[in-house]
């Protein structure tokens, strides 16, 4: 998903034309006076036009000769574009899905009762307060997978697509690359629902009674669905993944460099 050549200056000519003038060469007059005053005249008169006619050569030689500008040196620099978004950032992507970081371990702990599930500190917090506010409603929210490093996710992507026959391409329909995941960032979570397991990480989900509480109550617990229908980087729609916004750090880690405009309200 996220997303050379040989530079160089053109070497300047001599614009100096002032060389490339020709010199009017002036006879200079006979000091000897002449005898016939006739002679004179035509002499002084054929020295007069001989200069003017060179001083006027030289004259237009000057205007119509070509100028050596570097306007006519090849460039080396390379026009190329650089990948970027419509805001001007660059962007790292494979086949549609975005780069990011994997959590540091000190800011994983365990959600729920499952142990073997892990989130980011402030996620896990507002996961367990959302399990719970459902609970309440006769609503049971399992969480199905949560951090995933990157060598899990190497397996989850190469290992299945292989076994499913699938090319790159089709199986980041289906899944991130490695290093692309969002499960990497700790602030993703798979969410199921208790009472119909069949439905686990199924388009179906969204017939559940936890995807319809999950629609309706999971903004007040700063959850929001990741890939939804005909959504913009071209992932297959996945009512169960959904993921955490409500600080800073992962606002700007899903949000960043996007150009994303507000959405509009329902009036």
């Amino acid at each position: 998903m996220n997303k050379a050549g040989f530079s160089g200056k053109p070497q300047n000519s001599s614009n100096d034309l002032g060389d490339d003038i020709p010199v009017a060469v002036r006879d200079t007059p006979d000091a000897t006076p002449k005898i016939w005053l006739p002679s004179r005249i035509v002499l002084i008169g054929g020295v007069t036009g001989f200069v003017l006619l060179a001083l006027i050569s030289g004259f237009l030689f000057f205007v119509t000769a070509p100028k050596k500008t570097a306007d006519f040196q090849p460039s080396l620099t390379s026009s190329a574009p650089t990948p970027t978004t419509e805001s001007g950032n660059s962007v790292d992507t494979i086949l549609g899905h975005l780069t990011y970081p994997e959590a540091p371990e000190s800011e994983l702990v365990t959600i729920s009762a499952n142990k073997g599930i892990r989130m980011r500190k402030a996620a896990a917090r507002k996961f367990e307060e959302m399990v719970t506010a459902a609970r309440s409603a006769g609503v049971i929210l399992v969480p199905i997978s949560g951090f995933r490093s990157v060598k899990d996710q190497e397996q989850l992507f190469f290992g299945l697509g292989a076994q499913r026959n699938q090319t790159p391409a089709e199986r980041a329909a289906l899944s991130a690359p490695p290093g692309h995941s969002e499960h990497h960032t700790g602030y993703a979570v798979d969410i199921g629902d208790g009472a119909i397991p069949a439905t686990n990480l199924q388009t179906n989900f969204d017939n559940t009674k936890a995807y319809r509480w999950l629609q309706a109550n999971a903004a007040r617990f700063s959850f929001e669905m990741s890939f939804p229908k005909d959504n913009l980087q071209g992932v297959s729609y996945e009512p169960w993944h959904w993921r955490f916004v409500g600080d800073r750090d992962s606002l700007e880690m899903f949000y960043k460099a996007r150009n994303l405009k507000p959405a509009k309200m329902a009036q």
